[in-house]
């Protein structure tokens, strides 16, 4: 069997949208059927700012031999910064492959569920749990105005940030995200929250 889930072991036919049946992948040109490990994805998303990349080595320190965590921004180069929806699908596809070493993936990175819900690669999961890391405007702000030059975070961005923040925090529920708010909390109260958070949904 495949890691790429998409690939067909027997025909070795590409399915951009796969055929799942519960735990059972079909291949649409020759009907050969394979099992594959279905496990939950957990997105710790947020503005930038708000803490995942901190909160995330604490996490893989944790959680290690339980789950893999992983940060987005990692693949955030070149053709897949252009193309958002294909940088989406490309992760959803690299977090199924890790599941099928049975261990289930924490994703850290800014994302909301209307843009990994509609990919054709979410048919790979039980379900996406999302955690989302908010602040309020000011502490955000003030993070990001100190990060590196480097990192160009300019006034136009700071503020689309701030308005991406605002409307996570006014949209969580009904998009079924929960919510914390690391204004006032350290980083090692975000890790405990977020470990028991991740622990508590853990298959």
């Amino acid at each position: 069997m495949g890691l790429d889930l998409r690939i067909c072991p027997a025909c070795g036919d590409l399915a951009e949208r796969p055929i799942v049946a519960g735990t059972v992948l079909t291949c649409r040109r020759c009907g050969h059927e394979w099992p594959f490990r279905k496990l939950p994805l957990f997105a710790l998303t947020g503005p930038s700012g708000a803490g995942k990349s901190t909160v995330g080595p604490l996490l893989a320190a944790r959680l290690g031999g339980d789950v893999v965590v992983l940060d987005q921004d990692i693949l955030w180069v070149g053709a897949l910064r252009d193309e958002v929806g294909t940088f989406r699908s490309v992760w959803l596809r690299m977090a199924a492959m890790l599941h099928q070493n049975g261990r289930p993936v924490v994703l850290c990175g800014t994302v909301a569920p209307p843009e990994f819900e509609p990919l054709p690669e979410r048919a790979f999961f039980s379900e996406i749990h999302y955690l989302a890391l908010v602040g309020t405007p000011e502490s955000l702000g003030r993070r990001l105005r100190a990060r590196p030059a480097w990192r160009e975070w300019d006034e136009p961005r700071i503020e689309e940030m701030l308005e991406f923040n605002e409307w996570l925090r006014k949209s969580a529920p009904e998009l079924g995200v929960d919510l914390f708010d690391t204004t006032d909390v350290s980083r090692e109260a975000t890790a405990d929250h977020a470990e028991k958070w991740i622990r508590d949904r853990l298959p």
